[in-house]
């Protein structure tokens, strides 16, 4: 396939990219600083792009099977609101291309519901990390709710706590429900994005993952 990677130098977008790359797909990586991804390959085309910017990201994905997004808060307190700012950026953009393939990656506390998970991450340790990241789980809410109201084929990944460890290659996953686990690296959590893009069950869903 040919694949558009926003945010593919960041802990899951570098991966999204080495996976792609080595599932034998063509990836475009889209960074606003390309001299951050050291990664070459024959079928790679790095391209600077501002993701937050609708223009920008039309020029990245035209022509893609899919699209696949890394982009999320630089800290507790970005103004930015990457997430939810980038989503619109993109939604507009594949909206204007006829791409309808779209993935991002969200975060396991936003499953309000608790359905799919330990009671004590639902009850306990779920409100402690709302209360201590607010903004960036707001910010990944209004993401969601972007991806809701477009018409394309989106998936929203929720991982819980990310893990910079060599990836196991495999995860579990549950469609609006979970993550059933409390960790998983950031590798799995791009090979499972990767694996969900032709997934139809995946399609207009946030999908727990998690080791």
């Amino acid at each position: 396939m040919k694949l558009t990677v926003l945010g593919a130098s960041g802990g899951v977008g570098r991966h999204l990219v080495t996976h792609a790359l080595a599932d034998g797909h063509e990836v475009t990586a889209a960074l606003r600083s390309p001299q951050k991804l050291t990664v070459r390959h024959d079928r790679l085309t790095v391209v600077r792009t501002d993701p937050l910017d609708a223009a920008s990201v039309k020029s990245v994905v035209d022509g893609a099977d899919a699209v696949l997004s890394g982009i999320g808060q630089a800290g507790r307190h970005d103004p930015l609101r990457p997430a939810s700012t980038s989503a619109r950026a993109a939604v507009e953009a594949l909206t204007a291309t006829s791409v309808r393939r779209l993935l991002v990656v969200s975060a396991g506390p936003l499953n309000r519901t608790g359905v799919g998970q330990p009671m004590l991450a639902h009850r306990v340790f779920g409100p402690l990390l709302w209360a201590a990241l607010k903004e960036l789980y707001t910010d990944l809410e209004r993401m969601e709710a972007v991806l809701r109201d477009s018409d394309l084929d989106w998936t929203a990944v929720r991982p819980p706590r990310l893990l910079d460890k060599p990836g196991e290659g495999r995860y579990r996953h549950a469609i609006e429900a979970g993550p059933v686990g409390s960790v998983i690296t950031r590798s799995d959590v791009a090979r499972a994005m990767l694996d969900f893009i032709t997934d139809p069950t995946t399609f207009r869903h946030a999908v727990g993952v998690s080791r």
